[in-house]
């Protein structure tokens, strides 16, 4: 029900966009949001946001991501700028409805050079 794209390989300080786009219908009461995931360590929250609140992030990635919601198109992105390597990860969206969780199938991020 979620579909991921964006992900590949930049090097430190470059910029890549994931987007997911949601087959179901999203209501504006819905969390929709970015996990990432490297091995041996547990999936932590990237950014998330809501509807008329202000967008959480990670302390690791403010001031370097956003996560802009387009809720007609039913789609999240996660805005990456100034990219490190340790942002290398699996990226995965995931939207939060009802207290229920959605996962899509993830996207790899490499950062290296």
């Amino acid at each position: 029900q979620l579909q991921a794209s964006g992900g590949g390989l930049v090097q430190p300080g470059g910029s890549l966009r994931l987007s997911c786009v949601a087959s179901r219908f999203i209501f504006r009461g819905d969390y929709m949001g970015w996990y990432r995931q490297v091995p041996g360590k547990q999936r932590e929250l990237v950014a998330r946001i809501v509807s008329g609140d202000s967008p959480i992030y990670a302390d690791s990635v403010k001031e370097r991501f956003t996560v802009p919601r387009d809720n007609v198109e039913n789609t999240v992105y996660l805005q990456m700028n100034s990219l490190k390597p340790e942002d290398t990860a699996i990226y995965y969206c995931n939207v939060k409805s009802f207290n229920r969780n959605y996962w899509g199938q993830g996207t790899l991020v490499t950062v290296s050079s």
